[in-house]
């Protein structure tokens, strides 16, 4: 075995058994998400993991009606597509266990200037793009990811149905942190079966530049 073969054990996986994630795991999986890097050392994430089935079955259904009162905002030619991606969006609820990664307050130079009201927007918004806040989110993620499959589970980062943030935010109640938002959420369970591939991946000569 190589000595990076840890990171192509991960896999999105969209198919699982009914097997519990014993909580011992998923607090190892947690943890292992929180020694990701993060700007300032701010460690603005909050986990909240869903492991009654009949919670997780609701989340998939609040995010069906989402999706549709939102589809009624599209012109007729878009409606159809956008309706088809609930069926992407919602393939956590045959999980035993569904993770909601939430990202918190993180002060940035865009925001800073903002408030100083001294640049145009225009100018602000190319400090913007870096957007360290959910950057933070997103090594966690990555963390998350790889330590639940060397732990032998599947999972599948999905940012869609945070369309519903709002509506999934209430549902399961989660109020403890002021300014948190629903960044990303991932089913976590033991893969249903199947041989599990990468999609092809560009040429490292297409996406890598050496400066010497």
């Amino acid at each position: 075995m190589g000595p990076l073969d840890f990171i192509y054990k991960r896999h999105s996986v969209r198919s699982f058994n009914d097997e519990p994630v014993p909580v011992e795991h998923l607090r190892e999986i947690i943890k292992a998400a929180t020694y990701a890097p993060s700007g300032k050392n701010a460690q603005n994430w909050h986990f909240v993991v869903v492991v009654d089935k009949a919670k997780i079955i609701e989340i998939a259904r609040i995010i069906e009606q989402k999706n549709e009162r939102l589809a009624a905002f599209l012109d007729a030619g878009e409606q159809k597509a956008f309706r088809g991606l609930v069926n992407y969006h919602t393939v956590f609820k045959g999980a035993p266990t569904l993770v909601l990664a939430y990202a918190g307050p993180y002060a940035t130079v865009a925001k800073q200037l903002s408030a100083a009201k001294l640049m145009p927007p225009e100018e602000i918004a190319k400090y913007a793009r870096p957007n360290p806040e959910i950057q933070n989110i997103a090594a966690a993620m990555e963390n998350l990811h790889l330590a639940a499959a060397s732990l032998g589970y599947g999972s599948c980062w999905m940012t869609g149905p945070t369309y519903a943030a709002d509506e999934i935010t209430e549902y399961i109640g989660f109020t403890a942190k002021e300014g948190y938002y629903l960044a990303a959420i991932t089913p976590i369970g033991v893969p249903a079966g199947g041989a599990w591939s990468y999609p092809p991946r560009k040429p490292l000569d297409e996406i890598m530049t050496i400066v010497g």
